[in-house]
């Protein structure tokens, strides 16, 4: 149990580092900047090397939505889901330090501003209602979770799935950036949310119920189109390439 641990400490620690460093540190740069579509792609690209690394350690979740879906799906202990969370979290805040540390030593620094986190309202990108924000969360994490699920699926090509979810939360990210900047990541929103100027704070509690919810209804879906006979993988080892 601690080696699937500290695999998830690590899995979200680079998914944040990787994901959110590309916000902080390439997206905006004049001319060469990598903009929203480098940014979505760079999430992707965390997930699917992170999934590769060390999925077969853990499963490769790095996301407590995840955890919470698979679990649902029976894919997954339910005795795990606040240990997995625990390592989650603290894998994004260590990430979230580290890309302070980084920040904080540019040239004419006053700030750590949005630092890559996740809004509603005033906080979203383009300005989005609540309704619009809770929409999108919940609708791209049920996607995302369907998603994971059927790629690691009995009757799925073997060793394909890291590359369907991270090709999956690239999408999401092309799509939701504009909203809500891409959360479906309670974890990814935790870490950032702590350096963060304006209120991002004070909204995190959106970004871990709205996921959530999307978690669950991800997963009732998956159970009603999903064959009745599909084997269950053994607790632990669900999430694997």
């Amino acid at each position: 149990m601690q080696r699937k641990l500290l695999a998830e400490l690590i899995g979200t620690f680079w998914l944040v580092f990787g994901g959110c460093g590309s916000a902080l540190l390439a997206a905006g740069i004049p001319d060469l900047g990598i903009g929203f579509a480098g940014v979505a792609l760079a999430f992707g690209l965390t997930v699917l090397t992170g999934v590769y690394a060390v999925g077969s350690i853990s499963g490769g979740h790095f996301n407590p939505a995840v955890s919470l879906g698979l679990m649902l799906a029976g894919r997954f202990e339910s005795a795990h889901l606040i240990p997995y969370w625990v390592a989650q979290v603290i894998g994004s805040v260590l990430a979230a330090t580290l890309l302070y540390v980084i920040v904080s030593g540019a040239p004419g620094f006053v700030g750590a501003g949005g630092f890559a986190s996740n809004g509603y309202g005033a906080a979203s990108p383009g300005g989005f209602s609540f309704l619009s924000c809770a929409v999108t969360e919940i609708t791209m994490t049920a996607v995302f979770i369907f998603v994971i699920l059927g790629a690691t699926s009995k009757g799925a090509p073997v060793g394909f799935a890291g590359i369907a979810i991270g090709l999956c939360l690239t999408l999401i990210h092309l799509v939701s950036i504009p909203v809500t900047n891409t959360s479906v990541n309670p974890a990814r929103s935790t870490g950032v949310a702590l350096f963060a100027d304006g209120p991002a704070l004070a909204q995190l509690w959106f970004f871990w119920v709205m996921p959530l919810i999307g978690a669950v209804l991800g997963a009732l879906i998956w159970k009603l189109v999903a064959e009745p006979a599909e084997a269950v993988p053994p607790a632990g080892t669900t999430a694997q390439v």
